[in-house]
């Protein structure tokens, strides 16, 4: 019996790899001869980078970079190398653009978008680059930022100038005195190097849908810097199209972490995608689902949010393309967790094994024994069935 684990992190007690490890163990109590593939999951958002690096074998990265705040913080990345298999292969490199420009990096009092930049995530992308990274997979979401992505481009090595020929400041400010952008100084090895965003919004970059208006309050924007922000937002995206063809400030996703969604597609060999359809992909989840007979997913809570398009959703959607059989596992379920059976999900199960408080069931000793008993129960009745 080959099974194949896709279960999200139970956050605050399990990463995605140790919560896969813990159902290997309850299935083994039952069929030593099981095989078990773990596979990490994760949605492009916080816990990527982690998730990915762990289950996939990869390095983690530290490089001090600006932060949103124009202060140093201290960000971390992944780096998948090839195996030997696939020597023809570049190096990938697994970012989250929060890690150097999130909105938890910015206190209260620094929360303002004129201000706040995404130079950093152009530091790390310049590390990765310089390690050997032509590849990389980037989540973009909970920016503290503002800045068209103006910020990164700048660390690339794309000139940004005001009326004097001088780079413009940083942070959504320096737009309003934007008059050309060059790109004859940026890092030559950009050309070879493809970008995966995951990116789940669809707002364009400008307008009432804008990143301006939908996301600026969040970062601290008032209305008059709304109104200002979407302007010279607009005037940036006419001035890109002067010389950059791709430029297109309609196209979903380019309202994305400020407008770093429009830097990517507009700058850079740049693809937006689901975040969920991507980690799927990049992990070559399918490959093993194929010929699998039972495939597991889950996370912390099944509610009817899961059943919206989350990652265990995702999971079970690909394995229903294989007419798999699908579990889920989580720390606690809701009523409305009963969508997930219509969305693919045949059968799930709460791992709590007796009342007890929250922040007991969340330890991660406790989490990880009652994963391992909920499963082990599971697959008894299974092998009885099978019989």
């Amino acid at each position: 019996m080959k099974i194949v684990v896709a279960i999200d992190s139970l956050k605050g007690s399990l990463t995605s790899i140790q919560a896969g490890e813990a159902i290997e163990k309850g299935i083994k109590k039952v069929d030593l001869e099981a095989e078990v593939v773990i596979k990490p999951l994760a949605d492009g958002g916080e816990g990527t980078v982690d998730a990915l690096v762990d289950g996939m074998g990869g390095n983690m990265e530290f490089i001090k970079v600006m932060g949103p705040a124009r202060k140093s913080v201290l960000a971390k990345y992944g780096i998948i190398r090839p195996t030997k298999s696939d020597m023809e292969e570049t190096s990938t490199a697994i970012m989250e653009m929060s890690q150097a420009a999130g909105i938890t990096q910015v206190t209260d009092k620094e929360r303002n978008p004129l201000y706040t930049t995404t130079y950093g995530v152009g530091q790390m992308i310049v590390d990765a680059i310089h390690k050997g990274c032509r590849r990389f997979i980037m989540g973009i979401g909970g920016s503290a930022t503002n800045d068209g992505g103006v910020g990164m481009l700048q660390a690339l090595g794309y000139d940004f100038l005001d009326k004097d020929g001088n780079q413009i400041k940083h942070g959504a400010i320096g737009l309003k005195d934007l008059v050309q952008i060059k790109d004859d100084k940026a890092i030559p090895e950009l050309k070879d190097c493809e970008f995966h965003i995951a990116c789940d919004v669809t707002n364009p970059l400008c307008g009432e849908q804008g990143c301006s208006v939908i996301f600026g309050p969040q970062k601290g924007a008032t209305e008059q810097m709304i109104k200002d922000m979407d302007h010279w937002l607009a005037d940036y995206a006419k001035i890109a199209k002067e010389s950059f063809t791709k430029a297109d400030a309609d196209k979903p996703g380019t309202g994305a972490a400020g407008g770093l969604g429009f830097a990517f597609l507009t700058f850079t060999n740049a693809t937006l995608k689901s975040g969920v359809d991507l980690i799927l992909h990049e992990t070559k989840l399918e490959e093993e689902i194929k010929d699998a007979d039972i495939v597991i997913t889950g996370e912390g809570c099944l509610d009817a949010q899961t059943a919206m398009g989350k990652v265990p959703i995702g999971v079970a959607k690909l394995a229903k393309k294989y007419g798999k059989l699908v579990l889920g596992f989580s720390g606690a379920v809701t009523k409305g967790a009963t969508a997930c059976n219509e969305a693919g999900i045949d059968a799930y199960f709460p791992i709590v094994r007796s009342a007890v408080s929250l922040e007991d069931a969340m330890k991660k000793k406790n989490a990880q024994e009652n994963l391992i008993d909920t499963v082990e129960q599971v697959f008894r009745l299974i092998k009885v069935l099978g019989k």
